[in-house]
């Protein structure tokens, strides 16, 4: 809260015995304006919390069917095929890209809030409906399963443009968050994306403990898991609904507009070349080595048990978490293009050292484990933890959601395709399990190498001013024949520094001694009463206030701001109507007007 004292020339009359008038005196008037900057803060990081728990929930729910199915291969032996196994973990995977094409331009062209409220509402019926899957055969359930999981992952997906695109305008608010945003970003897309695969091989591994294991509850087991997963988005549900908007999005979204989709690929398909080729690699290494970590393990050591066999691929999925935090810290110091390609590259080194030495390496299950940690790790120090933030910074704000949609569609692309391949490249050597298991980290190795020189050749350094980037697509726009084009979106609830919107304060002044004797009270015309508009409807009387009279003294208000005048209180009944011109939402200042202004009787809005 922002509180001012300046003098200002207020008439204060008082009467001599000649009948003559004092010239008014200098009195303090006090202007208390109540700012959002706490506001806009709280709401800023509350959008990157909320960002992040909504990607780890996508997180959660891509990864935990991979530990389900070896609870399904138990159970259900005849219906879970080779190929239900596979549609099982697509079905998610196609999901996902439906919904990421298809969220980028609602969260452009609708709005970041609408996105996310549709987002969640999706999400949670796929859960719903995956954890409630029934049939009159086994095939039956099946079949349902896999739609369901199919209506989830188009939830799931659409988090990525609306997530992605709004904590990037969120960390865009303020200069001192804006430096640290390869570390916000880190910790919002790729720690909450690992926990939550981390969390998706812990939660069936603690459901089984509190079965004790016993086969007849193995359903049971499967069916709670997947429900657990609609609790983080339920969670964040209502303040998604009460979510405010950016100051970029505000003044550089082009919802009436028609976006000129040739010159937009004319101007960045360098940018979006770049990202869909790292983030379809990253993610064609990243998913099967993640999700099958646990097959991996029983693969390599297959005397373990089911709950052992488990056990280890929750470790290894942990070793994703350190990997954020140290790409998060690089990105910030060397540049996002610098820190993927240093991450591919280390991972297909070791990769490389894995594949080659497995039959060595095998002998000691721990080494074993910690070097496949430690590939995942080093996946994520480089595009793990800078991708979706390069993504989200190489576009316009009235193209985020679509850049960001589309790249992420190809990310999940190769996640597809990279499980679709991972268990016949295991396969295909039969009982052989060491050839197999040595090809899938030689190939993703060889990705790897890929994706390094996708990022060093292709990417391009990202300005972390958001504001230059569209300035930039404003100016291209004008010089190619759309210099009139309608930018921003008014809403109420905008987070943002206080320049950005208009500031509506409520002034009343006090007068001091009457110039006359008292007269006895007359009724006062329509006229002599100022009517309060409301700021968001000018046109309409403001239910709170109906009029302000200069002998009307009313308490502070911290939400709109007051100014009193710090003088004696008036005996005089009859009212003083005062009046400020009316400002509208563009060009109101944040400044209270000077109530030295001369002032009428006629309202001047």
């Amino acid at each position: 809260m922002d509180i001012t004292t300046a003098p200002q020339d207020i008439p204060e009359a008082s009467s001599r015995d000649n009948g003559t008038t004092e010239q008014p005196s200098k009195t303090n008037v006090v202007v208390t304006v109540d700012t959002p900057r706490r506001k806009s803060k709280l709401s800023v990081f509350l959008m990157i919390i909320f960002s992040g728990l909504a990607i780890g929930s996508d997180g959660f729910n891509a990864s935990i069917i991979g530990n389900l199915e070896l609870i399904m291969e138990v159970i259900y032996p005849n219906a879970l095929t080779t190929e239900v196994a596979s549609r099982l973990s697509n079905a998610f995977m196609v999901g996902m890209i439906i919904g990421m094409l298809s969220f980028g331009y609602v969260a452009d062209k609708l709005g970041r809030k609408t996105g996310a409220v549709l987002t969640t509402a999706i999400l949670v019926l796929g859960i719903a409906l995956s954890a409630g899957a029934s049939g009159v055969t086994r095939d039956g359930m099946f079949w349902m399963l896999i739609i369901a999981r199919g209506i989830a992952g188009v939830g799931a997906g659409g988090e990525y443009p609306v997530a992605g695109a709004g904590a990037a305008e969120a960390t865009d608010e303020e200069s001192a968050v804006r430096h640290k945003r390869g570390f916000i970003f880190a910790m919002i897309a790729d720690l909450s994306a690992s926990l939550g695969f981390a969390f998706g091989a812990l939660i069936p591994l603690l459901l089984l403990l509190c079965f004790h294991q016993q086969v007849r509850h193995y359903e049971s087991v499967w069916r709670i898991a997947l429900a657990l997963g609609a609790i983080p988005p339920l969670s964040i549900f209502w303040f998604r609904y009460r979510m405010t908007v950016s100051s970029a999005y505000r003044k550089s979204a082009m919802r009436k507009q028609h976006v000129p989709y040739g010159l937009a690929v004319r101007k960045y398909w360098r940018p979006l070349v770049g990202v869909c080729g790292s983030w379809f690699i990253y993610n064609y290494i990243s998913y099967p080595f993640g999700l099958f970590s646990s097959t991996i393990v029983g693969r390599v050591n297959p005397t373990s048990s089911l709950a052992l066999t488990m056990a280890w691929g929750t470790v290894i999925n942990c070793f994703y978490i350190p990997g954020a935090f140290i790409g998060g810290l690089l990105s910030d110091r060397i540049g996002r293009r610098r820190t993927m390609a240093l991450g591919f590259l280390l991972q297909a080194i070791l990769g490389f050292i894995l594949g080659g030495a497995l039959k060595s390496i095998e002998k000691s299950l721990p080494l074993f484990i910690v070097l496949y940690g430690i590939f995942l790790t080093l996946g994520e120090i480089g595009p793990g933890s800078t991708i979706v933030l390069t993504a989200s910074e190489s576009f316009p704000t009235a193209l985020r959601g679509h850049g960001v949609g589309v790249a992420a569609a190809w990310s999940k692309a190769g996640a597809a395709v990279g499980t679709q391949v991972f268990k016949p490249i295991m396969a295909h050597w039969g009982d052989d399990e060491f050839h197999g298991t040595q090809a899938v980290f030689l190939i993703g190795s060889g990705f790897a190498v890929l994706g390094a020189l996708v990022a060093w050749f292709v990417l391009e350094d990202t300005d972390t001013e958001l504001d230059n980037g569209d300035q930039i697509w404003k100016e291209y726009l004008a010089a190619n024949g759309y210099g009139h084009v309608q930018w921003g979106v008014e809403e109420r609830g905008s987070i943002g520094p206080p320049h950005t919107r208009a500031e509506y304060l409520q002034f009343i002044i006090v007068t001091s001694k009457p110039t006359h004797p008292p007269q006895p009270p007359t009724s006062t015309s329509p006229t002599q009463k100022e009517t309060a508009r409301s700021p968001y409807h000018p046109d309409k009387t403001s239910p709170q206030h109906h009029t302000r009279t200069a002998n009307r003294t009313d308490p502070p208000n911290p939400r709109s701001g007051t100014v009193h005048a710090a003088s004696p209180p008036s005996s005089d009944p009859s009212p003083i109507p005062i009046h400020w011109p009316r400002q509208s939402p563009d060009t109101a200042s944040h400044t209270a007007p000077s109530p030295s202004a001369p002032c009428t009787g006629t309202n001047q809005g």
